[in-house]
């Protein structure tokens, strides 16, 4: 039986999705984009109310699995399969109508970017290096970074990225608004589970409708305002509103709505 190259797992209304191809850096060739793919249509059942993606060993995320384009014999077609594969897969990863959580350590690189992008909050361990690893072995981003980096971080610093090849620290990655929150490397994953948990504890209809409105770039200023208008049109007559009742009914010794109420 051949070893997964992804598994998944769900406790509590937490899903967790794992690249588990340690020895090679969690590298993507087909097969592990295959797996990926069916964990991340697992992940919309119904039950799952937040998401974490993370890597098993060292390493989160090397990228494409170079040894795998070595032996392809068709290399120009194998990488346009792989790249245009996983570029779905993480596609609708982002659009998951639930909270995701990348917990990277040890490197991300290459396609490892677009993976972690395509999460919804990132957590690092502060050893942790970020690269966009392409220009080194003479290739071009793929997966959707070109797209995804410049909108995290603008569009000079996604070009140092990609042409410089420059490495980022965890701390550095976090002052560039590339990840949320740097934790000390033993203290990853408890703070990833933590954050999954909370989440999950939170009005999954909600934070998933917040997500996709925030990662609709092609909408303009008028139709997302629009499509915010019928959004919470609809989340206020949902279970996780009732709270707003509650809330117009409390009451201050002066009679008064108690606005302190939701901070």
């Amino acid at each position: 039986m051949a070893q997964e190259r992804v598994r998944y797992e769900s406790h509590d209304g937490v899903a967790q999705i794992v690249l588990a191809r340690p020895a090679r850096a969690n590298a993507v060739d087909l097969l592990t984009v295959q797996e990926f793919a069916v964990a991340v249509d697992k992940s919309f059942a119904a039950d799952i109310r937040a998401v974490i993606v993370r890597g098993e060993g060292e390493r989160f995320c090397a990228g494409g699995d170079l040894k795998a384009m070595a032996d392809a014999v068709d290399r120009p077609a194998y990488l346009e399969e792989l790249a245009d594969a996983f570029d779905r897969a993480l596609q609708k990863l982002a659009t998951l109508p639930k909270p995701v959580i990348a917990a990277v350590q040890g490197s991300v690189a290459g396609a490892g970017i677009a993976l972690m992008l395509s999460c919804d909050l990132v957590v690092s361990a502060a050893s942790t290096r970020f690269l966009t690893a392409y220009s080194a072995v003479g290739l071009t981003p793929d997966c959707g970074i070109s797209f995804l980096l410049p909108r995290a971080i603008g569009l000079p610093r996604a070009l140092e990225l990609a042409l410089t090849g420059r490495t980022l620290s965890g701390e550095e990655a976090k002052q560039w608004g590339l990840v949320n929150e740097v934790v000390e490397d033993e203290l990853l994953e408890a703070r990833a589970q933590e954050l999954g948990n909370q989440l999950a504890a939170g009005p999954t209809w909600a934070l998933g409708q917040a997500k996709q409105l925030m990662r609709d770039w092609q909408a303009s200023r008028e139709q997302m305002g629009r499509k915010e208008a019928l959004t919470i049109a609809d989340a206020v007559t949902r279970a996780d509103a009732e709270v707003i009742q509650a809330f117009a009914t409390s009451k201050t010794l002066d009679g008064r709505p108690d606005h302190d109420a939701l901070v």
